[in-house]
């Protein structure tokens, strides 16, 4: 098997004590990976722990926690080795034993020493589509700003630096008020941090999306119809004709002057954590929430290629994860997916009960078979040096 031209891609993957895993070794060639196996045999569970090595809770946004395997000693770890056109680089990330079941950290090692999660944006940028997301144009706002978020941190790896501490701001202040503390410096000085990050926040989604409709516009009408996506937020539309400085002043000033009005509804009405993704079916002019169950995924994957190939064009093209992928298209889509994964040379991670929905893939795929916490195809374990530790 062949190890690909130096790229962003993994070339070795160990789990252990994570979901069903005791213990699982993959040595990747570059090829994208098909993950075939019955309902319930840990194939998603794979993806998941690839999900983790970029910030955040994965691509099923469950508790550290609750990733420890049954019957373990209740850590768990999941290590890679990551080829970039600099050399290969080490990472990892897990919990330890005994460690608070409430903790809302992990540890991250890139390289043998300590980092944090935002580290590891840095180094690679994962991008999921799972079977949940199939709602995705047609339930609340929340799932699509996090859908648009990830794709910025591919562009601006600090983006979920900022978002995490225009979170941490956002959650101070709602407590205040939620208590009836209304201290005006205190009050201010968190909002003084909500500005700058908002703002910051909105102008790199804008920044985001004007990439992104010049590759949605480029692109060739064919199995995947072409989507038109915006931002609705109060920020966002701000952006369009003021300097930041001004919008960052204006929404200091709003903060402050609803302070009565945000403590009454428990939470604050205005910002950047209410804006909304919004997209249209360009070819019939119609809203995504609008389209058919097939027509809305049609759409979200073709976003999902469009920012591959800008990322692609950049140098650092995207790992995809993605879960059920082939199931619910045709054969013509399934084949335009594939063709566009190898043909941008992407590192795709994709499962699949039944193999022959993979068959238009041949040997461009490597294909691997997962059966209760096994993968066969796996390296031998005894290849392994440290085995289970957090790299």
């Amino acid at each position: 098997m062949r190890l690909a031209a130096p790229g962003l891609r993994l070339s070795r993957l160990v789990l252990t004590d994570f979901r069903s895993y005791a213990r699982a070794e993959l040595h990747l060639d570059g090829r994208p990976v098909v993950l075939t196996g019955e309902n319930g045999a840990g194939k998603t569970n794979l993806l998941e722990a690839v999900s983790l090595l970029s910030p955040g809770r994965g691509l099923r946004g469950a508790a550290y926690a609750e990733l420890a395997r049954d019957g373990g000693a209740g850590g768990w770890a999941v290590a890679a080795t990551l080829e970039t056109p600099d050399g290969p680089v080490r990472i990892g990330t897990g919990l330890e034993a005994g460690a608070d079941t409430g903790s809302r950290s992990r540890a991250v090692r890139v390289g043998g020493e300590q980092a944090g999660p935002s580290a590891l944006a840095e180094l690679v940028s994962l991008v999921w589509l799972t079977p949940a997301m199939d709602r995705l144009f047609v339930e609340g706002a929340s799932e699509r700003r996090r859908f648009l978020d990830r794709l910025v941190m591919g562009f601006d790896p600090a983006h979920g630096l900022r978002a995490n501490a225009y979170d941490r701001a956002l959650r101070e202040r709602n407590k205040l008020l939620a208590d009836q503390v209304f201290d005006d410096a205190w009050l201010s000085g968190l909002e003084e941090q909500m500005a700058g990050h908002g703002v910051a926040l909105a102008a790199a989604r804008r920044e985001m999306l004007a990439r992104l409709r010049g590759a949605l516009a480029a692109a060739t009408e064919g199995a995947f119809p072409r989507a038109e996506v915006a931002i609705e937020g109060m920020l966002e539309s701000a952006l369009d004709t003021e300097p930041a400085i001004d919008v960052e002043d204006r929404f200091r000033k709003l903060l402050k002057d609803m302070r009565a009005r945000d403590a009454g509804a428990g939470r604050a009405l205005d910002g950047p954590h209410r804006s909304d993704l919004l997209v249209r079916h360009m070819g019939k002019d119609r809203e995504a929430r609008q389209c058919s169950t097939g027509e809305q995924k049609a759409l979200l994957i073709g976003i999902v290629l469009a920012n591959a190939r800008l990322m692609a064009a950049m140098g650092r093209p995207p790992i995809l994860l993605l879960d059920e992928i082939a199931a619910h298209l045709d054969g013509e889509r399934r084949a335009a997916l594939f063709d566009e994964i190898t043909g941008l040379d992407l590192q795709a991670f994709m499962t699949g009960t039944d193999p022959s929905l993979f068959a238009s893939l041949g040997s461009r795929a490597q294909n691997l078979h997962v059966d209760c916490g096994a993968v066969k195809g796996a390296a031998p374990a005894t290849a392994l040096v440290n085995e289970g530790n957090v790299e």
